[in-house]
């Protein structure tokens, strides 16, 4: 069993947290932070032991995981961690598209923000100067998850939780082109420079193209639509 879920299964929760939404929860968060990689085997034993629930509850967890395409139940062999496809990426992007740019646009601004989303730029740009593909990917996470933050919406947060988990397991299939996540460091270091000069409608204008082409890259890499066309100055981005 993986040791941050088990350290979260041993974390004080009280009992009556034990129920199929607090389990879901749990794996939810450790597919967000990329503890739980795609294909991966859920076990009802490991995890019933691990987490202290019946099989029961967690079944209930695994229905609501399910509808969230977070796992996939396949018939005679288990419960398994989902491996989005293109439609899926179309999907997140479709969510995406519509909350990120209103939040950047039009939400709070409560002390502190700015700051907090200034060192999550910085903590991508040491894992950038570093090469590190995780750390680039959590920062990337952290940055869009506190955007949302912005709109100062509970239900929005839980939404985002749920589109980065999808996300995460969307970036396993970039594991092999880590300049998938460099060239992102650089685009949130400038929006969020954009916010900070109060040019907000700019930004969140900036955050939409940003999305297309990230959504692009994703299904060019699947292969889902093709390259674009090589030029005389090289490949077109």
């Amino acid at each position: 069993m993986n040791a941050a879920l088990q350290a979260t299964a041993d974390s004080g929760q009280a009992p009556h947290a034990h129920t199929g939404a607090w389990v879901a929860g749990v794996l939810r968060s450790r597919i967000s932070a990329g503890q739980l990689a795609p294909g991966s085997k859920l076990s009802e034993q490991k995890l019933s032991e691990a987490l202290g629930v019946s099989r029961n509850t967690l079944r209930e967890a695994f229905t609501v995981l399910a509808g969230e395409s977070m796992v996939q139940r396949i018939p005679n062999r288990g419960v398994f961690v989902a491996a989005p496809g293109a439609e899926d990426v179309r999907e997140i992007y479709r969510v995406r598209r519509l909350i990120e740019p209103a939040a950047v646009q039009s939400g709070e601004m409560p002390p502190g923000a700015l700051e907090h989303l200034e060192a999550i730029v910085a903590k991508a740009q040491e894992a950038k100067a570093a090469g590190s593909v995780l750390d680039m990917a959590d920062a990337n996470q952290e940055l869009h998850k506190a955007l949302v933050g912005l709109s100062g919406s509970a239900t929005l947060a839980r939404l985002m939780e749920k589109v980065l988990a999808e996300m995460r397991l969307v970036f396993h299939a970039m594991s092999t082109a880590p300049d998938f996540h460099s060239h992102y460091v650089d685009l949130n270091a400038a929006l969020v420079e954009q916010i900070r000069a109060g040019r907000r409608a700019e930004a969140a204008a900036e955050l939409r193209r940003y999305l297309d082409a990230a959504e692009r890259e994703l299904l060019v890499h699947l292969g889902a639509v093709p390259a674009e066309p090589a030029t005389k100055g090289g490949a077109d981005r």
